[in-house]
């Protein structure tokens, strides 16, 4: 199928916009290597780092992106389902703070996303074209289950490249 949706308000387009690929197993099979040599770059030390006052930490941040992908996955799988039910949103900023992240060691945030993803995979394989064309309405947003599995691709490349330009510069 082709990465090729109607617009969505501007905080998940821009995730869509960060895909280069066309094809969604093309897209997270691209990613897996770049998460692979990534994520185990940054020290326990930096993951605490916070470029700004009230800004996430590195912990929180990738603790977001783990949360967020759940979250997509959830309603990837209910849509691919046919739930005719609405599912809410989610304030990422109480997510976080509820998550504790700064607790945890980087090590083990990298395996649990290591281990989300995964799933996330599994899941996303094991729709057919049917299922990926479904759609359904979350956060009063209508998405497709393929649009909900580029915008999962999108939004860890939008907070890698943040990390690259706000975090790893200082």
């Amino acid at each position: 199928m082709l990465n090729t949706f109607p617009s969505l308000p501007g905080y998940f387009q821009r995730y869509l916009d960060q895909v280069k690929e066309k094809d969604l197993p093309e897209a997270f099979s691209n990613q897996s290597q770049v998460i692979k040599d990534f994520l185990p770059s940054i020290t326990e030390e930096k993951s605490m780092f916070a470029y700004a006052d009230g800004k996430w930490s590195l912990k929180e941040l990738l603790q977001h992106i783990i949360d967020t992908e759940r979250i997509f996955a959830f309603r990837a799988l209910c849509f691919a389902r046919k739930e005719a039910s609405p599912l809410p949103g989610f304030e990422e900023n109480e997510y976080a703070v509820a998550s504790q992240a700064n607790r945890r060691s980087w090590e083990s945030l990298t395996a649990e996303f290591v281990a989300s993803r995964r799933s996330t995979l599994y899941l996303f394989d094991s729709f057919t074209p049917e299922m990926l064309g479904q759609t359904g309405v979350a956060n009063n947003n209508t998405f497709s289950v393929e649009q909900l599995g580029f915008l999962t691709v999108g939004h860890f490349n939008h907070h890698k490249r943040i990390i690259e330009e706000r975090y790893l510069t200082a």
